[in-house]
């Protein structure tokens, strides 16, 4: 009798130590998976003019670190905050390994090199701010493995290449921000299928082509900004559909020949801006 309680003991401890080994919460070993990717982040860090990652040592528990918000309940990471620290440096990969991240905010820095295909890895991840860096490459596919993103925002960087045409599965998205960077190529058609997104910004890019015609069912979609690239053709008709634009920016693109419906304000009973500045419209 006592060697079957034995094993049944045995059954119990071992079926919850290989489930731990299956989670990367899994209370002390979580914990240290976290601070561990902090400190490599740190590392990455080249410039810190005040000071900010002085905090970031073993003599306080890691949740207590500048920038960094834990969960309520349990030592999780779930915001990283360093938005106009006149911090510069890389982003570590290991940023993906904080898996319970739901806001990024890495903004008004001076952050160099490529945006880690790791960010990939955060499927919880609804905020990603890393707007005004100094960022090249490409835009990782990866980002659309991120399926609760709500907002994105790369303004003004140094990316290039086109937007992933997977970035259109975002299902959630509500804010896609990428102006003042130098990709090329084309809107991808999939953003149609983002049915909230509120705010298209792709101004001020090399992006070409036709404007494509499947914009024109971002129906909740207010702001459109396409202007200073160089889109050719007309201005799809769909895109006079979006009744709840309030902004529509399209200036300086070799758009022609072409002309904008009489019964503008009908179509756009919202619109409050119209940008056609250097648009050769007829």
């Amino acid at each position: 009798m006592e060697l079957g309680y034995f094993w049944s003991f045995f059954y119990f401890y071992a079926a919850i130590f290989f489930l731990c080994l299956g989670l990367t919460d899994c209370a002390l070993g979580g914990n240290e998976t976290y601070r561990l990717a902090l400190l490599e982040f740190k590392a990455g860090i080249t410039h810190d003019p005040l000071g900010v990652m002085s905090s970031w040592n073993d003599s306080m528990n890691f949740c207590q670190w500048q920038g960094v918000t834990c969960g309520r309940r349990h030592q999780r990471v779930i915001s990283l905050n360093l938005m106009s620290l006149q911090l510069a440096g890389s982003i570590s990969p290991h940023i993906g390994n904080l898996s319970f991240l739901r806001e990024l905010h890495l903004a008004n820095n001076s952050f160099s090199q490529e945006i880690p295909s790791e960010i990939g890895f955060l499927s919880r991840l609804q905020y990603l701010y890393l707007h005004n860096n100094s960022l090249g490459g490409t835009i990782p596919s990866n980002l659309s493995r991120c399926s609760n993103l709500i907002n994105l925002n790369v303004i003004n960087n140094q990316l290039v290449g086109e937007i992933p045409m997977e970035i259109g599965s975002l299902s959630k998205l509500r804010f896609s921000l990428a102006m003042r960077n130098n990709l090329t190529g084309t809107i991808p058609s999939s953003f149609g299928n983002l049915s909230f997104l509120e705010t298209l910004g792709a101004a001020q890019n090399y992006f070409s082509g036709s404007i494509p015609n499947a914009l024109g069912k971002l129906t909740t979609t207010k702001a459109l900004a396409l202007s200073s690239n160089t889109f050719s053709g007309t201005i799809p008709s769909s895109i006079f559909n979006l009744s709840s634009l309030k902004d529509l920016y399209l200036g300086d693109n070799p758009l022609h020949p072409g002309s904008l419906p009489s019964n503008l304000g009908i179509l756009l009973p919202n619109l409050r801006r119209l940008g056609m500045y250097k648009a050769q419209l007829i």
